[in-house]
């Protein structure tokens, strides 16, 4: 553990929402300006946590990685600046998503990029969260649009759609049971694979 660290919590072999669930207890473990360490496997847990911690009025320190384990940092902030987490209020459940393929919908798939290869609806599109800003950049024209987002648990998905919404994107829809419940069609590389 580093000096200056108060207390670790090990997240390693765990996958999204669990490193933001285990963060969430630790943190309350420790006194107001004291430090956290998330020790995780998880690619997601860089923008998962980040967002988690500036969401919520705690203070992120910052991501060291060491051969596929990142490290984050995190200090707890005083009771007067926490913030209440918030949840996007617009969602659409897994059945109104698959009856709105056939429309050609925009979807965003914003898990890691492994992830998205080995698993995602067919015609959505890989941006991680990590790199949404950059999405964002280019695709002021769809504003007015409806823009489902996707990920694993639900959870990234919620932070995605509120970060679009703050950018105009008013018709940003939380997918919110995410990919580990959907039970429509899958695309994946090893389906991609097959048809070759």
């Amino acid at each position: 553990m580093l000096e200056g660290v108060n207390k670790q919590v090990d997240c390693q072999g765990l996958s999204c929402p669990m490193p933001v669930v285990k963060t969430k207890r630790a943190i309350n473990e420790i006194e107001p300006g004291q430090v956290l360490e998330v020790i995780s496997t998880d690619p997601g847990s860089v923008a998962d946590v980040k967002s988690w911690a500036m969401r919520t009025g705690h203070q992120f320190l910052g991501t060291n990685e060491q051969q596929g384990t990142f490290h984050h940092y995190i200090r707890r902030a005083e009771p007067k600046n926490v913030q209440t987490e918030k949840k996007h209020p617009y969602t659409v459940s897994h059945e109104e998503l698959h009856t709105k393929l056939a429309g050609n919908p925009i979807i965003l798939d914003v898990r890691e990029p492994v992830e998205y290869t080995f698993g995602h609806i067919p015609g959505a599109k890989s941006v991680p969260l990590g790199r949404l800003h950059e999405w964002i950049a280019n695709a002021k024209h769809l504003t007015e649009e409806e823009i489902h987002v996707v990920c694993h648990s639900g959870n990234r998905s919620d932070i995605a759609c509120q970060i679009l919404h703050e950018h105009g994107f008013k018709r940003a829809i939380n997918a919110v049971e995410g990919m580990q419940h959907w039970s429509g069609p899958i695309h994946s590389l090893k389906t991609a694979e097959g048809n070759q």
